[in-house]
């Protein structure tokens, strides 16, 4: 019971934090010092996130060219400055992805 709460609190949560700044008739405006500042919040994000998962993915530091997650990051990075559509690159990426685990 507790966990649900906790999901439809931290959706509550994020639902208003966003509201605030996507609905118009609110007096709330970000000067474009802040909305700068905050375009890089996403990739910063995604880094934190996906870094230890493609050089960890074993707890520990994993550089070798077997490792799936590594082959793919790097394949998704050329898929996406090759082609420039995001969701080619991530299906195709995927596809590498599964691939690579199957084989190796």
């Amino acid at each position: 019971m507790m966990v649900w709460a906790v999901i439809f609190g931290m959706g509550l949560l994020v639902f208003l934090n966003r509201y605030v700044f996507l609905e118009p008739r609110l007096p709330v405006r970000l000067s474009s010092n802040a909305r700068q500042f905050l375009g890089f919040a996403v990739p910063g994000m995604l880094t934190a996130i996906c870094g230890p998962i493609v050089f960890m993915p074993d707890k520990q530091l994993n550089l070798q060219w077997d490792n799936p997650y590594l082959l793919s990051s790097l394949a998704a990075i050329a898929l996406v400055i090759y082609t420039r559509s995001t969701l080619l690159s991530m299906l195709l990426s995927m596809a590498f992805f599964f691939l690579l685990r199957w084989w190796l």
